[in-house]
């Protein structure tokens, strides 16, 4: 494999010489009175803005500014997929403000982000503004000084490329989803949507909790002995061989025999086997390890993570120093680091840990062949922003990843850190030692490991955490076999030959475990491992399949939901080719090569489009029809005597008489060992204002709601309220509530005396900066939730917090 020097060579003269991505002459050949450059954000905006000066003005797109409409398909599939763009909706006053500043400019360099849909927002940008005067492309992987004005030097044509590529992506999913989304409104309810990748994800939660369902878990045992020797300390021993063979031990009839023989046997050292392990530095971060390590480290969801770190790619304000970007581009798969940054980390290990610490020559790391490789790995934009100088400056979270980013860059430039491991084999018996049943000599061996840090090495910095399960990804040691035993353990000095004194016995009962339920950081690596998305798009695959509700999170684990699992059930049946996971790999290749010029965009829609037509129509005519279906049940009506059935309703399944429309009664229900149990309305601590009987927590086909106890006599009903937010217009609750199209809004329960309404929750206020009584729960796809005040006049904003009091899940997009 190339070094990660030949292949940042390999990109970077392909970048050069597709054509489409030429690098042009150096600015100086003509000079620019007025350059007006465009970027995403206002804060990135910003940042530039202080290293460019005057003759430039800078300008943020605030994200994409057209797409596809949400109203209809948007594409012309007769005619070559052709897609009807559109200035996104509330977005005309900043496309007017773009070319206003344009008409000033004599030339448009466009800065946003260096990947897809960066390149996208040029595309539309340029379209929107620049259609009669130089439009150019400029990239950099950090926003620091010497990057921003190399790059404005050396401006690029913008790259077909890359633009088709993302534009295959963007008509892919809309194909999928407004095409296979009706089917799903039709079929189980409406509102739910599908995708080429979400779906996808979906699969592989529900498919591991039928794998936990499926399990059958095996008994089985161990021995382990308590030892002394002749100095301290006191050690275990774990029994892994008789008479020279692995033991298995399968029941207490087994293990228990064996437990009484060992006790009358002697324990001899064997062999004593002292090694020097090394554990190697880990590489710099990639998008999907740092997805992995903030989840396990710091708690951190995928989105999350990546909301943090695009703050610290556009800049943070630090002070007198104004505002600084933090971090490299945090979209990336590779683990190449610039000569620069290298030396400038080695240097700071020199002088900050002493040259022990420092390996000899410069630290490579190899990048994955299926690597796009285009930037660099993560890292700090300079290492003289130590994260203990920023701190202040930071918020809590926001310094957390930060110092994990940095304190990662740093060791991946420090040698090993070394172990003395000692592994020692104990025999118990021996020749001496005879079968009570047929006086064969017995030989039962145990094995114990220890092992003492040596050199800290590059643990100095990035200490070692070890993650919940193995999948979630571990660095492991240089020689660390399966068989290491409890490395953590210190032994006591000890040779061959030497007799050693049993202290107890522990035989203990075990059951094969099924595999683990997925959390942010698994799933994320199994999303990676098997080639379905890319970097950029795991934390919005996470977000989409909760935002949906086909999966939940407990306990930091994805549990599949009901509708997750008949949704995945009927698009496996339907489009088995769609969801299967080789299959979304391999159109990510095909994007790829679109990327590198290698294949047409259209050509890879119109190989996915015929037989996902015919699965189409075949999916319309033979798909369950969930909303139909009724299950019989053993339950009676207590109202009219007729059967109960499980019908599938918005809020999942529920239990109705099958004597509809004549009875309408319903109740929920949970399955327990494959027996039905009625959940009964929940008792509250309200009593109805209108008779004064208790009030009861029910549930009706928009959601649960407080109703009297004394129902029919008395007919009261009311939603239930947002405690501790009174409406701001009245002092009345505040509840949640649906359109008739089924989006969600919080209003005043005294409508229509009152008309108070608002889009996003409510939450206890006041806010800080201007005294508004409350302030919103808030959610945006580039930056994931957040808190502001509602009164757009005064801008107050700050990051949500764990999830707590004030959290509240995001609502997902009101689009299929």
């Amino acid at each position: 494999m190339a070094t990660a020097k030949t292949a940042a060579a390999k990109k970077a003269a392909s970048q050069a010489n597709a054509g489409k991505g030429k690098a042009r002459a150096p600015a100086k050949e003509k000079a620019f009175r007025n350059t007006l450059v465009v970027v995403e954000s206002p804060a990135k905006a910003k940042t530039i803005k202080k290293y460019l000066g005057s003759g430039y003005t800078v300008k943020a797109s605030v994200g994409h500014i057209m797409d596809l409409p949400k109203s209809k398909m948007g594409v012309d599939i007769e005619n070559g997929f052709e897609p009807q763009y559109e200035v996104i909706k509330g977005k005309q006053k900043v496309v007017t403000e773009l070319k206003a500043a344009a008409k000033n400019a004599d030339r448009v360099l466009l800065a946003t982000d260096p990947d897809r849909e960066g390149e996208a927002i040029a595309w539309h940008v340029k379209q929107q503004i620049a259609r009669r005067m130089p439009a150019h492309r400029v990239l950099f992987n950090e926003i620091t000084k010497k990057a921003i004005q190399e790059a404005i030097l050396k401006p690029l044509e913008l790259n077909k490329d890359v633009y088709d590529a993302q534009q295959a992506r963007r008509v892919l999913d809309r194909l999928v989803g407004y095409q296979i989304s009706p089917i799903l409104w039709k079929k189980v309810r409406r509102g739910l949507s599908a995708g080429r990748v979400q779906s996808v994800a979906v699969r592989l939660v529900v498919e591991r909790e039928n794998e936990i369902a499926a399990f059958v878990p095996v008994e089985y045992w161990s021995i382990e002995a308590d030892l002394k020797a002749a100095l301290p300390p006191q050690f275990r021993a774990k029994l892994i061989k008789l008479d020279g063979k692995k033991i298995e031990l399968g029941s207490q009839e087994v293990t228990t025999p064996l437990v009484e023989e060992l006790k009358k046997l002697p324990f001899t050292v064997q062999s004593v086997e002292k090694k020097e392990r090394r554990r190697n530095a880990p590489a710099p971060f990639i998008t999907s390890k740092l997805q992995q390590e903030a989840a396990n480290r710091l708690g951190f969801s995928a989105k999350k993570t990546m909301t943090l770190a695009q703050r610290l790619y556009e800049g943070v304000e630090l002070g007198d120093e104004g505002q600084v970007a933090l971090i490299t581009y945090m979209r990336t798969d590779s683990v190449r680091l610039s000569p620069e940054a290298t030396a400038a980390a080695r240097e700071y290990v020199r002088e900050k840990f002493g040259a022990d610490y420092l390996p000899a020559e410069a630290v490579q790391f190899k990048t994955k062949k299926s690597a796009q490789d285009a930037h660099e790995a993560i890292r700090p934009t300079t290492v003289e922003l130590e994260p203990v100088r920023v701190q202040k400056h930071l918020e809590r979270d926001m310094f957390r990843l930060y110092e994990l980013i940095w304190n990662r860059f740093i060791a991946c430039q420090m040698v090993p850190a070394v172990f003395d491991q000692t592994t020692t084999d104990i025999e118990a018996g021996g020749p001496a030692a005879l079968h009570p049943a047929d006086n064969e000599p017995r030989s039962f061996l145990f094995r114990a490991t220890g092992q003492t840090l040596k050199f800290p090495g590059y643990l100095a910095v990035y200490g070692a955490q070890v993650p919940e399960e193995p999948e979630a990804g571990a660095e492991k040691m240089e020689g660390e076999d399966e068989e290491k035993g409890d490395i953590a353990r210190q032994l006591p000095p000890l040779e061959e030959g030497q007799r050693l004194e049993l202290v107890e016995l522990i035989p203990e009962q075990h059951f094969t475990q099924p595999p683990p339920r997925f959390t942010e950081a698994s799933l994320v690596k199994e999303l990676e491992e098997k080639g379905i998305g890319r970097p950029s798009t795991y934390a919005a695959i996470l977000s989409t399949i909760q935002d949906k509700e086909y999966v939940e999170k407990k306990e930091n684990r994805f549990y599949p939901t009901d509708l997750g699992k008949i949704v995945n059930e009927l698009l496996v049946d339907a489009f088995p080719k769609i969801l299967d996971v080789e299959f979304t790999a391999h159109m990510e290749e095909e994007l790829d090569d679109v990327e590198e010029g290698k294949m047409q965009w259209v050509k890879v829609l119109e190989e996915f489009y015929q037989p996902f037509k015919k699965s189409l129509r075949a999916a319309e005519k033979s798909m369950r029809d969930v909303k139909r279906e009724e299950q019989p049940t053993d339950l009676v009506c207590e109202k009219c005597g007729s059967p109960m059935v499980i019908k599938w309703g918005r809020m999942g399944r529920f239990l109705a008489c099958s004597g509809y429309p004549d009875c309408k009664n319903t109740k929920d229900f949970v399955e327990k060992d494959g027996k039905i149990e009625v959940v009964e309305d929940l008792p509250t601590e309200e009593n109805c204002p209108t008779c004064g009987k208790p009030m009861l927590n029910k549930r009706g086909r928009f959601g649960r709601f407080l109703a009297c106890s004394d129902y029919p006599n008395c007919k009261t009903t009311r939603p239930i309220t947002l405690k501790g937010v009174p409406c701001p217009d009245c002092g009345g609750g505040l509840a949640e509530r649906r359109t008739r199209f089924g989006k969600s809004f919080y209003g005043c329960v005294n409508y229509p005396n009152c008309k108070f309404a608002a889009w996003d929750r409510p939450i206890p206020g006041p806010c800080p900066q201007c005294g508004k009584p409350y302030l919103l729960s808030k959610y945006s796809k580039k930056e994931g939730p957040y808190i502001a005040c509602p009164d757009k006049e005064c801008g107050y904003r700050r990051e949500a917090p764990e999830p707590g009091a004030e959290q509240v899940p995001p609502r997902s997009a009101a689009q299929p």
